[in-house]
């Protein structure tokens, strides 16, 4: 299965912040839309960050309360891995599983199209999975 077919069904909707926003914005952001990571993108909409729940909760024994002023651009993750409509789900769990991150953004021609979760694709394969055991019974019973 590809990610696409996740997106078609999760919805696109990614909900991004500027690298210049603070660790409070974002946490707000975070809390409002009940989320786990923003993707941080600059002016041209590029993908240049992310910053997830984690990244906040690592930085507070470093800058403690003052944190929370700080931009995002000081604790978000730079490296951010990217997958495609195309890439196939089981690819993305491997990868999600062996860099030990829980989100990765969708990009199609430089364009941020998506995000996806271990959560979502989780979902997709045990859907994947029950579908592909009710045939076999189907096909059983026949």
């Amino acid at each position: 299965m590809q990610v696409q077919k996740v997106i078609h069904t999760k919805g696109s909707v990614v909900v991004t912040a500027m690298p210049q926003t603070t660790v409070a914005a974002a946490a707000n952001l975070l809390k409002e839309h009940r989320i786990g990571a923003l993707v941080i993108t600059d002016a041209a909409g590029a993908v240049v960050g992310i910053l997830s729940e984690r990244d906040i909760v690592r930085g507070l024994p470093q800058h403690g309360a003052s944190v929370l002023a700080m931009p995002i651009e000081k604790l978000m993750t730079r490296k951010v891995m990217t997958c495609t409509l195309h890439s196939h789900v089981e690819d993305i769990m491997r990868d999600m599983t062996a860099g030990r991150f829980r989100h990765i953004p969708v990009v199609e021609d430089g364009r941020l199209v998506g995000i996806v979760s271990i959560g979502d694709m989780v979902k997709h394969r045990l859907e994947q999975l029950e579908s592909e055991t009710e045939q076999l019974q189907s096909y059983i019973q026949s």
